[in-house]
């Protein structure tokens, strides 16, 4: 239900902007994040941020490099990524919903009822 796009190939160091769309108003109200999945692992929080865009939360592996925003007029999400390292390599997901809370509660997966098929990210080193 949400498309995400921006992924790719990037060197060590280089960034990337992922974007995720959402269909009709599914982002209305909710809070919207990002996860990711690399090879081997289980998938693991990223970032998330709430509906009004002035409530964000990180990975500590992320914080300092990413950053997460949104558009609702344009029901869009964004992840900008910088200082990309090798461990960074994943399927990043799109997902939405529910209300903005604690930290535990951003980083769980079951507290969000939208996903998308995911994007590939990859850093060569």
């Amino acid at each position: 239900q949400l498309v995400e796009s921006g992924g790719g190939l990037v060197q060590t160091g280089g960034s990337l902007r992922l974007s995720c769309v959402a269909p009709g108003r599914i982002f209305d109200n909710y809070k919207a994040g990002w996860f990711r999945r690399a090879p081997g692992k289980e998938r693991e929080f990223v970032a998330v941020v709430s509906w009004g865009g002035g409530s964000t939360y990180y990975a500590n592996s992320v914080k300092g490099r990413f950053t997460i925003s949104r558009d609702n007029a344009k029901a869009a999400i964004y992840l900008q990524m910088n200082s990309l390292k090798p461990e960074d390599t994943a399927v990043y997901y799109c997902a939405a919903g529910g209300p903005y809370g604690p930290p535990l509660y951003l980083s769980t997966e079951t507290n969000y009822g939208y996903w998308g098929q995911g994007t590939q990210v990859t850093v060569s080193s």
